[in-house]
């Protein structure tokens, strides 16, 4: 399990919402981490937490939510960090989830043969837990927002136009943009508009309302 981005040297962190083009954002940025003094310690921790069967609370995992580092990390040091992340359009992330299952997690989709089967059945509130499609489902803006539900981040840069978002984020750390690579650049799809039915566009709607009225998002923004 790898850790969020934290960088102390250059003072920032990339809260990493799983499929909002994450990735490309930390390999863009790694060179950026090695540069900093403090990826020995950070590193250390990882390994104990790894050796520990994750057991000592030690480090904060790649896809963390932002109020774990506000709980772990001294006032001072959280407040002086330029937080950051990117998010999606509800509708879209959730093709993009049921393309990445199916050809990376074939068996989870047993009996889910389309796209409204795959919706309903990871959206049923019943079904048993299965990680790789509740971390999809976790409303955006909770990765964001502390006990309140106020935002505790400075920048919401946008899937949609990542690269211009990217770049705005480095400038105000203070840092040269790197190129930014497309490190899990999705196979070519229809519009994802396509996929849904009124019935199941209204189940996003519904499930990720906090998101869509926080974000501004549509469902037939493109």
């Amino acid at each position: 399990m790898t850790t969020v981005l934290l960088s102390p040297k250059y003072r920032f962190l990339f809260v990493h919402i799983p499929k909002t083009g994450g990735t490309s954002v930390r390999v863009a940025l790694r060179g950026y981490k090695w540069k900093d003094p403090w990826r020995i310690p950070l590193f250390v921790c990882s390994r104990l937490s790894a050796l520990s069967g994750h057991r000592l609370a030690c480090k904060l995992p790649r896809h963390a939510k932002v109020i774990a580092a506000q709980e772990m990390l001294p006032r001072d040091f959280f407040e002086s960090l330029f937080k950051f992340a990117f998010v999606r359009n509800p509708w879209d992330l959730q093709v993009s989830s049921f393309h990445h299952i199916r050809r990376e997690r074939p068996h989870l989709m047993k009996g889910l043969e389309t796209f409204e089967d795959f919706l309903k059945y990871k959206l049923d509130p019943q079904r048993p837990y299965v990680f790789h499609f509740d971390v999809s489902i976790e409303r955006q803006s909770d990765y964001l927002v502390d006990l309140n539900g106020s935002l505790i981040v400075d920048f919401v840069g946008r899937y949609e136009r990542l690269e211009e978002d990217f770049n705005e984020a480095c400038r105000r750390i203070g840092i040269r943009a790197p190129a930014l690579p497309h490190k899990r650049k999705a196979v070519d799809r229809r519009d994802y508009r396509a996929y849904y039915t009124d019935e199941t566009a209204e189940l996003v709607a519904r499930h990720f309302r906090r998101d869509i009225e926080l974000f501004g998002y549509r469902f037939d923004e493109v």
